[in-house]
């Protein structure tokens, strides 16, 4: 039972072979690198390539697989296409070989699907020498069935070089379906589906040169296959021709177009068929580089009619061998050449015309066709040349323009210039307004029968003259004055754009161009509106245009809508046309509001003794929106002129009502009001005694008329605008009307009486110091009069003791009581005298007479004395009433000092 059991899986797994398999063991020629899976691809040395996108997985017969029952049994590799993306794309390598001789790979494969559609490709790549992967040499793609498929693989690579077979599965855009390959085999001898390439041999061409791959096959029917030369880098070459040898042999020829350096590299032979493909060993393509020379020819000697050169064919780019070497010339301002064979290292032209530029190159080949290389670097040189023979003749104005002039000249040959290396040169000068001038001399083309000089400035006087030069002379011509054609002006200066703005027109005024290059004949002012204070004026209408003549530097721009911003672009022209406009950006003054028309019409709506109610209507913007509203109260004057005789005249400067009273202006704001809250007619009560954004609307005064205006104000940036109209009068009452308190008036009368108290407080403090001021005036004179008095009365006294000596002895009890009166009134003025601490003049009676209390025995003397200080008593007793008078306090005090 159980060598039964055992038995029964080999016996079926035998039966699993296909014949191609039982085949290749009944006769024993299996190569190493074949595989048939039973025991996974790892037994076989086939690894999965590291860098594709998922593995092939391997089916065994011994384990469960998940297949359909319909797929094939036994052991494979299979991909599964359900499982991975459009595009990806698994790879299985196969061992790396080296054959000395043709062998074939043969293997099933088949690509199913349960849908009958595409599960993607199978694809058969041969890497040779682990180079990179070129294309595919073998592929299908499709439904193939369920049942496998036999193809085959003739490989002709030879010793040394080893190539390795890759199996790749790519998933197609259906995703459905299995890619399944087995039983792969690598047989010793040729295939007997698949043509084997004899091998390949090596190509060299020169660059340039067409190169030819010529590919001998041996096989049935392989002239109808597809055939291609595959390029080591995946590039496919078409077939160029083909043709049978015999029965069992033919030739394929593939040709490569004027080859270079970029199209050597490794080349083979494929060819292909549903029962297999043919892939030949690599050749190479050797592109060789024909020789060049890497220096110039080097002169040696010169002369008039020869140049003696060394070749310096050492070093060269390029390949060799070099087999010849060759000298080319010919004139540079001529078109033929001549080559000459050398055999020397150096060489000798002759026969060369005198003062004539030359160029010669070296020329070097190689074995092969189109072997020789381009001419080498060229030694250009000139013979020796003569002195010109004569002045060259007066120039030809060929064409005149702007800003340039095309000169015509003679043709300056070998019996003029007697040198066929020269320079012609123009030299020109002209003048420009402002001393403003320049010269400059320009080196022109000898070949060319014409030079232009330009940058020069149109409608200006060009002096030119044309100089022939070569290395031994020089010569002049005479010299052409030409005018510069006009060309169109420059732009109008910016600055000298002077606008003046109105409100309905703008003045604006130029200057000519700087560059005016010719005579202007008239300038071009368009002008479009850009933006607008006000909303409602539309600023994207079309630009008009103003034509002035060339003699008017200035327009008024008329109908013009106030409080735009206009753009005026200022161009001038010639004859030529128009130059560059010139921008500038005015804006218009905006414009008063338009009231509504109140004339003939009422707005009082309802009148008291102390307000009146008028009907406000909103106003219409003219430039700009309107800002304020204002309600302005004129008190009527019987002297003064009514404003209906003058033109209406705004009120500009607001006044509140205080301001007016304390002021005496005509006017006061009553009320203020935002446009928003007036959009429609509104009625509005003057003297309702309230505050209208700061201005405050008191009561008016029953017995006083009014005239009560509207007027409305638009304002932006620095300019205002006013209107205003009178809407209503109110005429004073006639009956005496309910007095009610003014708080103003009454503020005012307080103040009246604050006022009147004040000057008089101030009155009488300036009184009281005019009366110190007299009182201490009046001191001083008075004790000026006593000591003068004392003084007269001390010269008299004097007098008396002359007189008195006689009588000495009866008079001397009298004169003690002089002595002590004296000494009483010393004393007296001495204590005076500190109330005067601070006055310098204040000096005592004793001190100023140096007088002794040892007086004279005479009985006059206490008689003039005490008369003088009787006198003095009187004058301090009259200051003291007048003080007490005057000011009470002060008088006591005053008595005080005295007594004491």
């Amino acid at each position: 039972m159980d060598s039964a059991a055992t038995a029964l899986p080999a016996f079926v797994a035998l039966l699993l072979l296909s014949p191609w398999s039982l085949l290749g063991l009944a006769q024993g020629q299996f190569s190493a690198g074949g595989c048939t899976f039973d025991d996974g691809p790892g037994a076989c040395d086939y690894h999965q390539d590291l860098y594709d996108d998922f593995e092939w997985v391997h089916v065994s017969a011994q384990e469960p697989h998940y297949l359909p029952p319909e797929m094939p049994q036994g052991s494979y590799m299979i991909v599964d296409s359900s499982d991975h993306d459009p595009g990806e794309k698994a790879r299985l390598q196969l061992p790396t070989m080296k054959e000395n001789d043709t062998h074939c790979i043969d293997f099933s494969y088949l690509l199913y699907s349960q849908k009958g559609l595409s599960p993607g490709t199978l694809n058969i790549l041969v890497r040779v020498n682990k180079g990179p992967l070129a294309n595919p040499i073998w592929n299908v793609t499709g439904f193939t069935g369920r049942d496998w498929l036999r193809a085959e693989l003739a490989v002709s690579t030879f010793w040394p070089n080893e190539y390795q077979v890759i199996f790749e599965a790519e998933v197609s855009g259906g995703r459905s379906g299995y890619i399944a390959i087995d039983d792969i085999q690598v047989l010793s001898y040729p295939c007997d589906k698949s043509p084997h390439f004899l091998r390949l041999g090596d190509v060299e061409v020169n660059a340039g040169q067409n190169a030819t791959f010529q590919c001998i096959a041996t096989g049935r029917d392989a002239v109808h296959n597809k055939l291609w030369l595959q390029r080591r880098n995946g590039e496919d070459i078409p077939v160029a021709q083909t043709k049978n040898i015999n029965h069992r042999r033919f030739a394929a020829s593939f040709r490569l177009q004027e080859v270079t350096k970029t199209d050597q590299d490794l080349y083979r032979c494929v060819t292909q068929s549903e029962r297999g493909s043919g892939v030949s060993n690599f050749a190479q393509l050797i592109v060789r580089e024909p020789p060049r020379p890497i220096a110039p020819p080097q002169l040696l000697g010169v002369g008039p009619t020869y140049l003696l050169i060394q070749l310096n064919a050492n070093s060269i780019i390029g390949d060799g061998p070099i087999i010849l070497k060759e000298v080319e010339y010919r004139m540079t301002s001529g078109s033929w050449t001549e080559t000459h064979a050398v055999n020397a290292p150096t060489y000798k032209l002759w026969h060369l015309d005198p003062d004539t530029e030359y160029e010669i190159r070296v020329l070097l080949t190689r074995p092969g066709e189109g072997g020789t290389g381009l001419p080498g670097p060229p030694l250009i040189t000139r013979t020796k040349c003569a002195e010109p023979m004569r002045t060259p003749k007066t120039l030809k104005i060929a064409e005149i323009q702007a800003r340039r002039i095309a000169v015509d000249w003679e043709s300056l040959g070998y019996n003029i210039t007697r040198c066929h290396t020269f320079n012609v040169t123009i030299c020109y000068h002209y003048f420009r307004g402002h001393n403003e001038s320049k010269a400059d001399c320009l080196d022109m083309d000898p070949k060319a029968p014409q030079h232009v000089v330009s940058h020069l400035p149109p409608f200006t006087n060009v002096s030119l003259k044309m100089i022939l030069t070569n290395p031994e002379g020089r010569k002049e011509s005479e010299e052409t004055v030409i005018q510069t054609d006009e060309d169109v002006p420059g732009p109008v200066p910016v600055k000298s754009l002077q606008g003046t703005s109105f409100e309905n027109k703008i003045f604006l005024n130029w200057k000519e161009p700087v560059e005016p290059n010719g005579i202007i004949t008239q300038y071009e002012v368009s002008y479009s509106s850009i933006r607008s204070f006000d909303p409602a004026v539309p600023v994207a209408g079309p630009p008009q245009t103003v034509s002035n003549l060339w003699n008017s530097t200035h327009h008024v721009f008329m109908h013009l809508h106030p409080g735009t911003t206009y753009q005026f672009l200022i161009r001038a022209s010639t004859v030529k046309g128009f130059g560059p406009a010139t921008a500038i950006n005015v804006t218009t003054n905006i414009s008063a509001p338009t009231l509504p028309d109140y004339e003939g019409v009422d707005a009082s709506l309802n009148e008291t003794a102390t307000t009146i109610t008028v009907l406000l209507r909103p106003a219409q913007a003219k430039g700009a929106p309107i800002s304020a509203y204002q309600i302005v109260v004129e008190e009527l004057h019987p002297h003064r002129t009514k404003r209906e005789a003058r033109a209406m005249e705004c009120y500009q400067v607001p006044v509140t009502y205080q301001s007016a009273m304390s002021g005496g202006a005509p006017y006061y704001f009553a009320a203020e009001l935002p446009p928003g809250n007036l959009p429609e007619p509104a009625p509005f009560t003057v003297g309702d005694n309230r505050t209208y954004q700061g201005f405050w609307n008191p009561p008016l005064a029953p017995r006083k008329g009014y005239n009560i205006y509207f007027q409305a104000m638009s304002s932006v940036e620095k300019e205002t605008k006013t209107q205003c109209v009178r809407i209503a009068t109110k005429a004073a009452a006639t009956e005496e009307p309910e007095v009610i308190p003014d708080p103003a008036k009454q503020t005012d009368r307080v103040v009246k009486i604050a006022g009147i108290s004040a000057g008089i407080l101030v009155f009488i403090l300036l009184l009281l110091v005019v009366i110190l001021i007299v009182k201490k005036r009046y001191i001083c004179w008075r004790r000026h009069i006593c000591i003068r008095n004392i003084r007269r009365s001390y010269y008299s006294y004097s007098y008396y003791l002359k007189l008195a000596k006689k009588r000495k002895d009866a008079m001397g009890n009298t004169r003690q009581e002089m002595t002590h009166m004296v000494n009483a009134m010393d004393r007296s003025y001495a204590d005076q005298s500190t109330l005067h601490a601070e006055d310098p003049l204040s000096i005592t009676f004793m001190d100023q007479h140096n007088f002794s209390p040892r007086l004279p025995n005479d009985p006059l003397v206490p008689t003039a004395v005490l008369g003088e200080a009787l006198c003095l008593y009187h004058h301090v007793y009259f200051i003291y009433f007048f003080a007490w008078i005057t000011t009470p306090c002060m008088g006591c005090s005053f008595v005080h000092i005295v007594i004491i």
